[in-house]
């Protein structure tokens, strides 16, 4: 299989800096890194092509070559294959500014983040749906989820009464152990101690020296009127309790809205559609409407509306958060024609087209006629 040129496997122009080239090989190698495609020998393929690219392309000299004479220029040199070792010591480099993204995606990394250094739990993720009513004026919610809680026999150290923490035989107090992937080896945390580099002689019975336990919670969810869909509401300290005694993690409550039969929202202003006759719309009318609230509304219909207007009620839309304030609501008149018409209709109908002179052969009219 004949090679691709090596700006076009990292997506970059011929003339890119080392920044864009750095960007675009980031980019593969997370995409494509075989931690994240185990088994995927195409993924595995895609990988070493962006990695031999960018050896090439991140080297001045190479670079210069290959620029000049293709692949042949690189022949002798290690261009027909990506020098590995060179490449993986600027990992860190690439993906430093990341803020550990790398790492943590691929379990290994000198750089720990604040939460694991300081014990602190996991946040968890709770979907929730509610109806596209509640979303408007708010609502409460009771929601039922399952997290970890500091063991209740022995107070969340993971160790039995007299226990004392060891060097981790496993990792030799390191924390963390290499294995291979593929071509190289990738440091993660330890499983025996998980990161800490240290073990418990007698682990706690109940909880096996994790010091966590499972435990089921209800919870109410305050909603404020006014949300949209996919607004997270942070529940503090509700996640999983935290290793060694360390604060628990936070629970993210993600809302997800039903789509309603009538009434659409665009932010603040609530949208719906209104069907009346024909003669309504050319004579004017009031008619009557139910709010989303179900408010009876009396809505004025001026006499010629046309088919597709939009009349709008003022304060009848979604509640502004945080203030007393509320959008709008436009009602889209659907003008209904009928479909079956009595004769006695059918000849009012032609006698009024009689004496209002319309055309029964319509001409072109500006379009600007047609949006006004």
């Amino acid at each position: 299989m004949a090679k691709r040129d090596y700006y076009e496997v990292l997506g970059v122009q011929k003339g890119a800096s080392k920044d864009e080239i750095k960007k675009g090989y980031r980019k593969l190698a997370i995409q494509y890194h075989p931690d994240k495609n185990p088994g995927n020998k195409e993924a595995e393929d895609k990988f070493k092509e962006a990695t031999e690219a960018y050896e090439v392309l991140a080297d001045d000299e190479k670079r210069q070559l290959y620029d000049q004479y293709g692949f042949a220029g690189l022949e002798g040199m290690g261009g027909g294959g990506a020098d590995y070792s060179s490449v993986f010591r600027d990992f860190e480099d690439i993906f430093g500014d990341f803020g550990g993204v790398f790492e943590n995606f691929f379990g290994g990394g000198r750089r720990r983040s604040s939460r694991t250094a300081s014990g602190q739990g996991e946040s968890l993720r709770y979907d929730l749906e509610i109806d596209f009513k509640e979303a408007v004026y708010g609502t409460k919610a009771e929601i039922a989820f399952q997290h970890n809680e500091q063991c209740g026999s022995c107070g969340g150290s993971g160790g039995s009464d007299g226990a004392k923490r060891q060097t981790c035989k496993t990792c030799n107090g390191a924390g963390q152990v290499r294995r291979n992937a593929g071509f190289f080896s990738v440091a993660q945390s330890c499983p025996s101690c998980e990161g800490q580099g240290t073990t418990i002689d007698k682990p706690c019975k109940l909880c096996g020296g994790s010091g966590l336990q499972p435990k089921r919670k209800k919870i109410i969810v305050n909603i404020p009127a006014g949300v949209e869909d996919g607004k997270r509401i942070t529940i503090p300290q509700q996640g999983n309790a935290g290793k060694n005694g360390g604060p628990p993690g936070d629970l993210f409550v993600i809302l997800h809205i039903k789509p309603h039969s009538y009434f659409e929202r665009s932010r603040n202003d609530l949208y719906c559609a209104v069907p009346i006759s024909m003669t309504q719309a050319a004579l004017g009318a009031e008619i009557q409407i139910n709010s989303l609230d179900d408010k009876t509304i009396k809505l004025k219909v001026p006499q010629g509306t046309q088919h597709g207007k939009l009349l709008r009620l003022k304060n009848e839309g979604v509640p502004i958060t945080g203030t007393s304030k509320k959008g709008d609501l436009y009602i889209k008149i659907i003008v209904e024609i009928p479909t079956h018409i009595s004769a006695k209709g059918k000849a009012a109908l032609e006698e009024f087209s009689k004496i209002e002179g319309e055309k029964t052969n319509p001409s072109l009219i500006a379009l600007a006629n047609l949006r006004n």
